[in-house]
């Protein structure tokens, strides 16, 4: 999930699950173009069937030329044919550049999503025997084919120049709603606000409107238990077992998971949206130990600290431990210690049964038989957020949030330094404590995403620069987070490491 954060890594992922099922471990692409081959063929037919937009075509290409999942095992075929309209809705339908296929049953290819401009890889595997119908899809990040890296840098006057002209063919296509702020310093280099916040009254998107942040709350968490660890009230070694009573989870997650592991996702633990989860009231769901109800029973996937696998209850759990560290509610511990230090008004745990002002409303574009139209999500995501995602902010607030961790004001140097870099002895190689890490090692931040969800903060390790997008479309941030990275990266040379 090239250049770009681990955290949107994650995103790249869940397109990836929005198109059919789980992504194929990394496929070599080979060096001879090859769409005269099963899975090229198939990956051509999987094209077609997407740039339809039609929902009849999309079922009847799934049902003939998919491998079925078992009943219970994956999604059905009306799930998948539904996925696949998803992403037409939020791509546009896609301009293929190249096609390779190194292997018969596997193929990949460039293309640039239409609405967003955006490049990806397509890439398919396919039964190796007749009629070679397809086994998984996959998606992962390309750069533009055409792309050359300018020599010289871009001036701050000129990647807004080029920035402002991007959002704005974006937003004219009906492509980004939402709201930009490129800083160097704190100081906006950039921003706009553009689309609605709720379609039902027209209402505008302002630079001040709150927006969902998906996962991005993890990187308050994280902050939060780093100022316990500098304040000696707790060690990033410590097991669970010190902090949680015996009986509200399994002995060994108690006596293995450490506090490490639960910050870099290398716990084994998985995630609380449980099929218990999806079929109970959202209501019932608003405090950490509401949460903690799901998890008690939850198993290892893998011994802690030797794999990385993303854990929504990692994160929640910390959040139980920082409650009882502290002393304090979670909320009441991020708000007082978190959010009014680096100045951020206008962020929290919202209830959304309560009355909350300039609050987003999250949407996705779907077609029907009967045409376009969108949908929002407001019975889909959590009635309130919490340490593992599903707050709200601005992108103000987020900048302020940057400025204050590099500044030293959330926590020290030493423990900034480990919150933002790579954990490798925990096989943890793109991610930090709470913080994602590029590829190249440049940037850090996090991004969250969901459905009517997509929003990332991205900061530069060099030159203060920071870039802010959120977005109540599903997907939107992420096209307009990767070109504002590009341009202000182009002419520099690679000089950061992990």
């Amino acid at each position: 999930m090239p250049g770009s954060l681990r955290s949107t890594v994650v995103a790249a992922a869940a397109l990836a699950a929005a198109l059919v099922a789980a992504p194929p471990a990394c496929a070599q692409q080979g060096t001879a173009a090859g769409r005269d081959t099963p899975a090229g063929r198939r990956l051509a037919e999987l094209v077609t069937a997407i740039n339809s937009g039609d929902s009849a075509t999309l079922a009847r290409f799934v049902a003939a030329s998919f491998v079925p999942a078992p009943p219970g095992a994956g999604p059905s075929t009306e799930e998948r044919a539904e996925r696949l309209l998803s992403m037409f809705g939020r791509t546009g339908g896609f301009e293929v550049h190249a096609v390779e296929s190194p292997r018969a049953t596997e193929a990949s290819a460039v293309v640039q999503a239409k609405r967003a401009e955006a490049w990806r890889t397509l890439l398919v595997t396919v039964d190796s025997a007749a009629p070679n119908r397809i086994l998984r899809v996959g998606v992962d990040f390309a750069r533009d084919p055409g792309f050359v890296s300018p020599a010289r840098r871009l001036s701050d006057a000129e990647v807004a120049a080029q920035l402002k002209a991007y959002v704005e063919r974006l937003a004219r296509r009906d492509a980004f709603s939402g709201t930009v702020l490129v800083a160097r310093g704190g100081k906006p280099l950039y921003s706009a606000a553009v689309g609605e916040a709720n379609k039902d009254f027209a209402a505008p998107n302002r630079l001040d409107t709150k927006f969902n942040l998906g996962s991005m709350n993890k990187m308050f968490t994280a902050v939060a238990v780093a100022q316990l660890a500098e304040a000696g009230k707790l060690s990033l070694d410590d097991s669970l077992g010190r902090f949680l009573p015996a009986g509200s989870m399994r002995p060994e997650v108690l006596a293995k998971v450490r506090v490490k592991h639960l910050l870099s996702h290398t716990s084994g633990l998985g995630s609380y949206f449980t099929p218990a989860w999806d079929s109970a009231s959202r209501a019932l769901y608003r405090s950490v130990d509401d949460w903690m109800t799901l998890v008690r029973n939850d198993s290892l996937a893998f011994e802690p600290g030797t794999r990385w696998a993303y854990s929504n209850t990692g994160m929640l759990v910390l959040g139980k431990v920082i409650e009882r560290v502290s002393g304090q509610g979670y909320f009441d511990y991020v708000r007082e210690h978190v959010y009014r230090p680096a100045g951020m008004t206008s962020s929290d745990s919202y209830e959304l049964d309560r009355v909350n002002r300039d609050l987003a409303v999250g949407y996705e574009r779907r077609f029907t038989r009967g045409g376009e139209e969108w949908r929002n999500n407001v019975f889909q995501h959590v009635i309130r957020g919490g340490p593992a995602g599903g707050g709200y902010s601005t992108v103000e607030d987020l900048t302020r949030f940057a400025e204050a961790l590099k500044s030293g004001k959330l926590v020290g140097k030493r423990y900034v330094e480990l919150l933002t870099t790579a954990k490798p002895e925990l096989a943890s190689n793109s991610y930090g404590y709470g913080f994602g890490i590029s590829e190249d090692g440049r940037t850090f931040g996090h991004s969250g995403g969901f459905p009517g969800i997509n929003s990332e903060l991205v900061i530069f390790r060099e030159g203060g620069y920071t870039i802010a997008v959120m977005s109540n479309y599903g997907g939107g941030a992420q096209p307009v987070v990767e070109r504002a990275r590009e341009l202000l990266l182009a002419g520099r040379a690679a000089t950061a490491s992990r």
